[in-house]
Order: structure tokens, then C-alpha cells, then sequence
């Protein structure tokens, strides 16, 4: 228990730091002065003065903030703190200081990734066989496991997501397998059988396989640090998509509402990840900073993607929407924000109970 909330409170502490240090760089970069740097919420409980900002830890872990000057457009301001005002920037240094937090939040799983791939090298999954099911058509043909599959149809091969690609673009023709077994290198015709299966989304597809399965065994490949940069970039793009689509199926009915989860949830995963070793834990980092980003990103009120959506809009119409209509805004986006935290902790209890 006590490493799942060490883990939990450094994942977060980690994740908000960043985001929130993405505003206040901006910010200050921008000229505007920023008056309170709080990781957390409520009370203040310890921090330090410098210059104008209050750099400080308050009392609610969940979450952070940066107050700046002039934060709001109906703010009473002395003249000496017109020019550090937000409000007071062009509308494109207000949209740059808004999107800094949840773009910091994806340079960090660049960041992350790149680190690795620098350190330890590219891990990538081989195509030698682990498990051949009975039925199929690798068994029919005579696969084994063990065997290691080099290249199908004369197309090299090295990776197993890229085999799994030739074959399920196949759309059931017969294959040739150049197989090594041992010594021996041995040339058999494949073909590959449609069959019904899920996604991740659970959504019903259909896909084309020859029933085998990785046997798990991985190779490391050095990369210098240009091809790291941009492998990170990859990952971190793959983890966004996927957040993304998520969201989409969400939002369309096809993905259950009960897979979300929140702070319990969140926890409970970090702690998985810290048992199983520091890299588990780091990439699962990763992972949480790029959910972190795209939710942050959501056109909801009081989100950043919320105020970036006023900031275009402003920046359409050549005027800034009137405090009422962004004040309804802002009531609405912490309605629904307020629901959605009530339903995320109403999963995670339901999951925390009936997992035991």
C-alpha cells in the first residue's frame, strides 16, 4: 500500500509539475507575470516567495495551477500591471501560454522515450514462434515452434508487428514463409484464414491470421540519438492516437463508459508499474503525460482546451466573446466535469470492490 501511493503522488507530481511549468514558462516568456506557482489545491501549507510569485505546495494533491496577473478580463488592475497582465497579450501569446501545459505534458513522453532508446537501444519484438495452434493454418503447414520466420514472400523481415502486417493485408492469398529452423532453412505456403475477433475497443472485426504467437523474445538495437528523437516521437504519437480514438468511441457509445477511471484507478497502476521494476513505472509515465495532454485538450470550459477554443474564436471574429457567455461556459464545463469525477470514483470503488 505504501508504494502504491509513493508511486502515485511521484507519477503525479511529475505530471503536473511539468504541465504547469509549460503555462508559467510561457507565461513569463510572453512577459506576464505570474503570481502563485501551486502544485496542488486549497490551503497553502509551504512555499517561497520570489519577486512577485508565490511558488508554493498546497493541501489537495490532485492537480496544480498557475495564477497570473490579469488572469481575468474583468480583473481591477493597478497601471503598473496593465503590461504583466494576461488578459492585456494579443490573443496568439494567450493561446501559446494555454496550449504550453499540455504540450510540455507530450515533450515529456518524447522525452522519456528518447532517454531510453539513447541509454538502452530499441527493443524489438523478433519473429521467431512461440506458440502454433492446432487447426490452423501455420500448424497445417507445417510451422513449428521455434521456428523463426525471416522473410514472406521475399519481403525481409525483422519485426514481428511487421510480419503480422503482411499477413492480415494478405486478404487470404497464399503465402510463402522462408523459415529458419536451426541449421536448416526450410520454405512453406501459408494460407492465412479470416476470422472474427474484438479490438481494443471491444468492437467486433475481421482480420486475417495463420494462428501463432510471438514467443517473446527481443533483440536490442543501438540507434543514435537522431533516430531515438525520432522513435520517441513515434511512441508518444502512437500512445495519442490511441487516447484520441478512445475518446471518439466514447463519445459515440461504441466504448463502455465503465472503462474509465480516476485517481483510484490511477493509483492502483502506478503501483502495479512500481513493483514491476523503475522502467515499468517511467513508461507508464509516458503513457499518463500524453492522456494527460489530449484530455487537457478536450474543448470543454474550464479545461485549456476549452479556453484555447475561445481564444480561436476570438481570434476568428477579431473580438474576445463577452464575460457572460464565457462565465455560462465556464458553469457548464464544471458541471460536467464535476459528473464526470463523481462517475470515474463511482467506477474505480465499483472496480476496487468487486476485484477483491
Amino acid at each position: 500500500m505504501s508504494l502504491t501511493i509513493l508511486a502515485f503522488i511521484v507519477v503525479l507530481g511529475i505530471l503536473i509539475l511539468v504541465h504547469e511549468l509549460g503555462h508559467f514558462l510561457i507565461a513569463k516568456a510572453c512577459g506576464v507575470g505570474v503570481e502563485r506557482f501551486s502544485l496542488g489545491f486549497g490551503p497553502r501549507l509551504i512555499g517561497k516567495k520570489v519577486g512577485i510569485t508565490d511558488y508554493c505546495i498546497s493541501a489537495f494533491p490532485i492537480g496544480g495551477y498557475v495564477k497570473m496577473v490579469g488572469e481575468k478580463p474583468d480583473s481591477e488592475l493597478s497601471l503598473e500591471d496593465i503590461p504583466l497582465s494576461f488578459s492585456h497579450k494579443n490573443v496568439y501569446k494567450r493561446i501559446m501560454i494555454v496550449a504550453a501545459g499540455p504540450i510540455f505534458n507530450i515533450l515529456l513522453s518524447v522525452l522519456i522515450f528518447f532517454s531510453f532508446f539513447v541509454i538502452y537501444g530499441l527493443p524489438v519484438l523478433t519473429t521467431q514462434v512461440g506458440e502454433v495452434r492446432k487447426g490452423m493454418p501455420a500448424h497445417e503447414a507445417g510451422v513449428k515452434a521455434g521456428d523463426r520466420i525471416v522473410s514472406i514472400d521475399g519481403r525481409r523481415l525483422t519485426r514481428w508487428e511487421d510480419m503480422v502486417e503482411v499477413i492480415q493485408n494478405s486478404n487470404g492469398r497464399p503465402l510463402c514463409f522462408e523459415i529458419h529452423r536451426g541449421d536448416n532453412v526450410i520454405y512453406l505456403n501459408v494460407v492465412p484464414r479470416m476470422v472474427h475477433s474484438t479490438n481494443l475497443f471491444g468492437e467486433r472485426i475481421e482480420k486475417y491470421i495463420v494462428g501463432i504467437s510471438a514467443a517473446g523474445t527481443f533483440v536490442t538495437k543501438r540507434i543514435n540519438p537522431w533516430k531515438a528523437i525520432v522513435e520517441g516521437v513515434n511512441q508518444t504519437w502512437k500512445i495519442a492516437r490511441l487516447t484520441i480514438l478512445s475518446v471518439i468511441k466514447l463519445v459515440k457509445g461504441t466504448l463502455s463508459m465503465k472503462t474509465l477511471g480516476g485517481p483510484i484507478m490511477i493509483a492502483q497502476l502506478a503501483g502495479e508499474q512500481a513493483r514491476a521494476g523503475l522502467l515499468n513505472l517511467i513508461f507508464f509515465t509516458a503513457l499518463l503525460s500524453v492522456n494527460l495532454a489530449i484530455i487537457n485538450l478536450l474543448p470543454i470550459p474550464v479545461l485549456d482546451g476549452g479556453h484555447l477554443l475561445f481564444f480561436l474564436i476570438e481570434a476568428a471574429i477579431r473580438r474576445p466573446l463577452s464575460v457572460k457567455m464565457r462565465e455560462i461556459a465556464q458553469q457548464i464545463g464544471i458541471a460536467l466535469l464535476i459528473m464526470l469525477m463523481v462517475y470515474v470514483f463511482y467506477n474505480d470503488i465499483t472496480r476496487l470492490f468487486t476485484t477483491k
